[in-house]
């Protein structure tokens, strides 16, 4: 605990109770600081992200504030567009909802510490902006590495996009007191677009896994019976559909296991293009996102669960869903980079097996070994789980933010 309660605001894009990966992340971790007795002013979007629109309940207000037992929160409109692909349409949404964010976020008085989530980038900005006005030390925190993940894939190919998006992101660097990320592969990233007498900034805070909220469950889920899945076994894979996954190869993998089911829980901007991949393929299928009180029940549902990263990605983007698929007992398979985050988490704990990304033979090779050898595969998710267990946990990681706040705070 610190000498005195500390006074922090959180600009984040999503918070509870939307359900996207980011917002449970940092709600835990605004809940657990609360619990140590400090005050916390939230500032984030409407919930919109489980069908990329206003959720039902929350519109008619282009902010809405409430009053927690530990501060505020503060949503205003994200500004969604109805087409995931649409990046131009995107982009302006996460400007227009990182201006608004910004405006509610300058009022209230000093803080001790101004924590800025990204993506989307531009709440750097937003983040200094705030520091400015209410004086506390800007703390970065970087989910993803943007525009790097979005340039691999050639979702961004425009030269002047690009440029623009590597002087924010030079920027938002330069202007944190801090910049927190997942790993260290990214830490390296973030590191070498920074001055070399800055780098000292960045700090290396894992997210992690409520094993509290997510044990092993019975596999004969009600969502197989929802959908029509019977007990043979389920692959699954569970998060954002997007052109970052290699997802077409889950479905030339399907073709090849007919009496297997593939199963994609969740959404995103390839999720059309997938769809249209796997017509005609009748073992696999596909589910929206789920509420976040039924994630246990997902995770459950996959006998295998898989963690598939195109080629050159992994140093940008951590797959923090690998810790959720761990604390429900099930084994992962994950085509991604070799000596990246996952691959060393998976061989800590033994909790799964890694292959190269973007290798079908090498990847089928692997699932057929797995689908074979039940009493191997079972092994490795009661492995995978003990070791989650002692790893990061949400108060860990709170902790670890509180004393970095704390550090930064003295110094002003």
């Amino acid at each position: 605990m610190t000498e005195r309660p500390l006074r922090i605001a959180v600009l984040c894009p999503h918070f509870a109770p939307d359900t996207a990966p980011t917002g449970v992340v940092i709600t835990r971790i605004v809940h657990e600081l609360a619990a140590r007795g400090h005050e916390l002013h939230v500032v984030t979007a409407l919930p919109w992200y489980a069908e990329h629109r206003i959720e039902s309940g929350w519109g008619g207000r282009l902010i809405r504030k409430e009053s927690t037992p530990w501060g505020s929160i503060t949503r205003v409109h994200p500004f969604p567009g109805g087409d995931k692909r649409n990046l131009i349409r995107r982009a302006l949404g996460f400007v227009g909802f990182s201006a608004l964010a910004g405006g509610a976020s300058l009022r209230g008085g000093r803080v001790d510490a101004v924590i800025a989530m990204s993506p989307p980038l531009t709440m750097g900005l937003t983040g200094w902006l705030t520091h400015l006005v209410r004086r506390g030390p800007l703390v970065f925190n970087i989910q993803d590495v943007f525009p790097d993940a979005a340039v691999e894939t050639g979702a961004i190919t425009n030269g002047a996009v690009i440029a623009a998006a590597k002087w924010l992101e030079r920027i938002s660097y330069g202007r944190a007191a801090a910049v927190t990320v997942l790993s260290d592969d990214l830490r390296d990233n973030v590191a070498a677009k920074m001055r070399p007498n800055r780098r000292d900034r960045v700090h290396v805070i894992p997210n992690f896994v409520d094993t509290v909220a997510i044990t092993p469950g019975d596999r004969l889920t009600p969502l197989r019976t929802e959908l029509g899945i019977g007990s043979e076994p389920v692959v699954l894979y569970a998060g954002n559909v997007g052109f970052s996954q290699s997802l077409e190869m889950v479905v030339q993998a399907a073709r090849r296991f007919p009496e297997v089911t593939f199963l994609v829980n969740g959404d995103g901007s390839a999720k059309a293009s997938l769809e249209a991949e796997a017509a005609g393929v009748a073992n696999v299928r596909f589910a929206g996102y789920q509420p976040a009180a039924r994630v246990p029940e997902v995770l459950a549902t996959g006998d295998i669960h898989l963690v598939p990263l195109k080629k050159g990605l992994a140093r940008v983007s951590v797959p923090s869903k690998t810790y959720s698929i761990m604390a429900a007992g099930r084994p992962v398979l994950a085509a991604i980079d070799p000596d990246t985050e996952v691959p060393r988490m998976l061989a800590a704990s033994g909790g799964g097996v890694v292959v190269p990304p973007d290798d079908l033979e090498v990847f089928c090779d692997a699932l057929g070994r797995l689908l074979a050898d039940e009493v191997g595969t079972r092994a490795m998710g009661e492995s995978g789980r003990r070791w989650v267990e002692g790893a990061a946990s949400p108060a860990a990681v709170a902790e670890r933010y509180e004393r970095l706040v704390t550090s930064l705070a003295r110094r002003r």
